[in-house]
């Protein structure tokens, strides 16, 4: 449930994601993949993600000298709303984020297996699939030396869901163990679904057996914290946080950088660098790579001819990035006039010509999208029927809606993150075919990135754009569930229709892979042919720079922690 700011000049195309979000603006990094289970838990998890497979990791080639340790590796971000993991529902603060902490479960890069253990050595499920038993590592410690046990992970599960922690996703990560909907509502302090058997020993219970609740657990609002550090420090704590990740936060400077140094405690094998630094004080991403004082960026349109023609030495720095598994939209306020009637939604979908935008704006780096899940995706469909360009048909619908009179018709808002300047090409260019083809003015509005999440999340937001959606798991849930189910926190449109409930509802039990991805296409064309949204773009296809001594750095298309195999050459 990462939502990601997308980069209009796709200079940040590939940065770092979401269910969640990102910046645009920003982060100057790339996002990355999915992983593997044990036996026991494999055999519960439906082969759905044939596409998947093909999509492997792309990785900056290593030295046959092989890695070494220490160095410092240095990106372009921008500052995370968040550094609290069971808050987070950004991009800008995931990609940190899951450096710093970590959960009992991990995506990582080989995308065979979708899942493999991390603070959990292994799982088990059990009860016909309502019962899920982990056995944590041996000696595992958190950053400061303190244990890490059963116990802190039923304190950090009942810590996401508590009112007084304010987190707007642990309803929708936890909420299938049993007691955790209680305590979010605060009728409980304790869930019942999560036993401590012993030290090393948690056991999850949930309401009904779902292919997809493994791969929530990889989401930080499941990820293990110290109780002690929390506690003693309030409010303050993320600024000198405990953490089970590969690396600790060494220093926070809002504004300027956040450093990042190798956690000695981490259970597995220690990361290479000594640290890695994110300069947050903004700045031409290009010149700043060619200045060698960040050793990653993503290639925007302008650069893009120079950096591919052959006799320019930075060629040899070029590398390709996969596309994320996102889509960028236009949302909807389904609950606020004009966008409470189908035929003006439907008839804004129509006016835009997606392909032209594609062809004559970004020179095809992007694909429109038709549909919601993006391909190559568990669940996609090619035969889900879009809401293709027709600007006489846009007409026809506009004149069949409640606001076909201008002068009758609400005052229409369209909000972008931003602190100024452009907003978005994009954004300029869908408006200015909503003006030209059906005579609908509106007006663009921009925020800064936190209060524009904050918005979003309260539904202040009449419409919504420069944003993406990119996938948290692969599996169809963390698309068409989350994002359209009515009684959804992250439904952030408000759209609510009674058979996409039933056909969701019912994937979320279905324990046949094949009924349950029908179950998610029908809802998903229910959604689109509703214009629930309008979907923008599927994933980028883009470029980056990468500096010659900078080995191993994985690009792929979900978003997994890569420093700790990172190492310098120089």
């Amino acid at each position: 449930m990462r939502r990601m700011i997308f980069g209009m000049a796709l200079s940040l195309a590939f940065v770092a994601a979401v269910a969640c979000s990102g910046d645009t603006g920003s982060p100057t990094e790339a996002a990355a993949p999915p992983t593997s289970t044990p036996p026991a838990a494999r055999a519960t998890q439906p082969a759905i993600a044939p596409d998947l497979q093909e999509n492997e990791d792309v990785a900056a080639s290593s030295s046959d000298s092989g890695p070494k340790k220490g160095g410092v590796f240095n990106s372009l971000w921008s500052d995370p709303p968040t550094m609290d993991p069971h808050l987070v529902t950004d991009g800008t603060s995931y990609g940190i984020v899951i450096e710093v902490f970590s959960g009992l479960v991990r995506l990582g890069p080989n995308t065979s297996n979708p899942f493999e253990p991390d603070l959990a050595e292994s799982w088990s499920v059990l009860e016909g699939g309502t019962v899920y038993e982990f056995k944590l590592r041996k000696d595992l410690k958190f950053s400061n030396g303190d244990p890490v046990t059963a116990q802190d992970f039923k304190w950090s599960f009942e810590r996401a869901a508590h009112p007084d922690t304010a987190s707007t996703v642990a309803e929708e990560f936890l909420g299938d163990i049993v007691g955790i909907n209680e305590i979010v509502e605060g009728s409980a302090t304790t869930a019942s679904g999560i036993e401590v058997v012993d030290e090393l020993t948690l056991r999850l219970t949930i309401d009904a057996p779902k292919a997809y609740f493994i791969a929530k657990l990889t989401y930080p609002t499941a990820f293990v914290l110290n109780k002690d550090n929390v506690e003693s420090l309030g409010r303050g704590w993320t600024d000198e946080p405990v953490s089970t990740g590969p690396f600790t936060l060494k220093e926070y400077r809002i504004g300027q950088r956040i450093r990042l140094a190798r956690n000695d405690n981490f259970w597995d094998r220690a990361a290479y660098l000594d640290e890695v630094v994110f300069n947050l004080a903004g700045g031409v991403s290009m010149a700043m790579y060619e200045n060698d004082e960040i050793d990653i960026t993503s290639v925007g349109l302008a650069d893009l001819e120079r950096v591919q023609d052959p006799t320019e030495e930075i060629g040899k720095d070029l590398v390709e990035v996969p596309p994320n598994f996102a889509v960028s939209y236009v949302g909807f306020n389904i609950k606020e006039p004009p966008f409470d009637d189908a035929n003006f939604r439907q008839a804004l979908n129509h006016a835009v010509d997606k392909q032209l935008i594609a062809d004559q704006v970004f020179s095809n780096l992007v694909k429109p999208a038709y549909g919601i899940i993006p391909p190559g995706f568990p669940g996609f469909s090619a035969d889900i029927q879009g809401l293709e360009f027709d600007p006489e048909l846009a007409s026809d619908l506009l004149a069949q809606s409640a606001y076909a009179d201008p002068s009758a018709r609400p005052r229409i808002v369209l909000t972008v993150p931003g602190t100024g300047g452009s907003p978005g090409l994009t954004t300029e260019v869908v408006a200015d075919m909503w003006r030209q083809n059906l005579g609908i003015e509106i007006e663009i509005q921009q925020v800064e990135w936190a209060t524009y999440i904050q918005d979003l999340h309260r539904g202040r937001l009449q419409a919504w754009s420069g944003l993406s959606w990119q996938a948290d798991y692969p599996d169809p849930q963390t698309f068409i569930d989350v994002l359209f189910r009515s009684n959804s926190a992250i439904n952030y449109g408000g759209y609510a229709n009674d058979q996409v409930d039933s056909y969701v509802v019912s994937a979320q039990t279905e324990q046949d892979a094949t009924k349950r991805v029908q179950y998610y296409n029908d809802a998903e064309q229910i959604i689109v042919s509703e214009a629930a949204w309008l979907p923008l773009w599927w994933g980028v296809d883009s470029k980056a720079l990468i500096k010659p001594w900078v080995k191993d750095y994985a690009f792929s298309s979900l978003t997994i922690p890569k420093f700790k195999d990172v190492w310098i050459d120089k």
